[in-house]
């Protein structure tokens, strides 16, 4: 068996769940964690998704890996989620709460109730869920990481995006008070995003982007993989006496006044 103190796989031994895993920061996720030793649990809506990185992971890794489909803010599918882990694997280190969405709408007054239910339980109530239940799993246990995965808008919000800032806003939130629940034996911190040019950025209007990142500190979007040394740094003791931070990981996000 591989050394668990081997400095290439910080998080041999450890199994990590990873939600909104099967694309883009999640997916980018999962694989740098099973690579760095963890088996891995891969969450998302989109079932067959999560089992063809499931594949992927076990051939490229030699880790285990567990495909589970299910929408993040539908709190019984959560609890069957998490369920499902522990049964596989028998615990819970790491927890990335990352799945989230950001409906388009016109103006604010177009926002339904509707709309604003769904972009504030999956980006909100189902990490809260998640926390609360994983995390009293962790502090009853050896301890473990969370990690929240927020958003600039949630400090820098646009008119285009206000429930979602305002749900990412609250997660920020919750990464200080679970800090201050769980510890000290459960570390949670958040991680906050700039743009990052995962796949739904192909839909973008290019040219309105390169004015935007123009403005930017690095002047460009973030790759998906850029995501990963902040991922690893709080999911392994490299942040042993970090815990109810926000590390903001923007690329120098600087958005101008409308």
């Amino acid at each position: 068996m591989t050394d668990p103190t081997d400095p290439a796989r910080p998080l041999e031994g450890k199994v990590a769940l990873v939600t909104g895993g099967s694309r883009g920061l999640g997916r980018e996720t999962v694989l740098a964690f099973a690579r760095a030793g963890a088996d891995v649990v891969i969450a998302s809506r989109d079932h067959d998704s999560c089992e063809a990185l499931a594949a992927t992971v076990r051939s490229e890794t030699g880790r285990r890996a567990l495909a589970f489909g299910c929408h993040v803010g539908r709190w019984d599918e959560l609890d069957d989620l998490v369920e499902a882990s522990y049964a596989e694997f028998g615990r819970v280190d790491v927890l990335v709460n990352n799945a989230g969405m950001s409906p388009v709408y016109d103006t604010p007054a177009d926002v339904s109730k509707a709309l604003w239910d769904k972009v504030v339980d999956v980006n909100l109530a189902g990490p809260f869920r998640l926390m609360a239940a994983v995390g009293a799993r962790m502090a009853a246990g050896e301890g473990g990481s969370i990690i929240n995965v927020s958003s600039v808008a949630g400090t820098n919000p646009t008119p285009h995006v206000l429930p979602y800032a305002a749900a990412k806003a609250g997660l920020d939130a919750l990464t200080v008070g679970f800090a201050r629940a769980f510890g000290p034996t459960v570390r949670v911190n958040g991680i906050v995003p700039g743009t990052f040019l995962t796949d739904i950025a192909k839909a973008w209007d290019q040219e309105a982007f390169a004015r935007e990142s123009a403005g930017f500190a690095l002047q460009r979007g973030g790759r998906p993989d850029e995501i990963v040394g902040a991922m690893l740094y709080f999911a392994t003791a490299a942040s042993s006496y970090t815990t109810g931070s926000l590390l903001r990981v923007d690329g120098g996000y600087l958005q101008p006044a409308e």
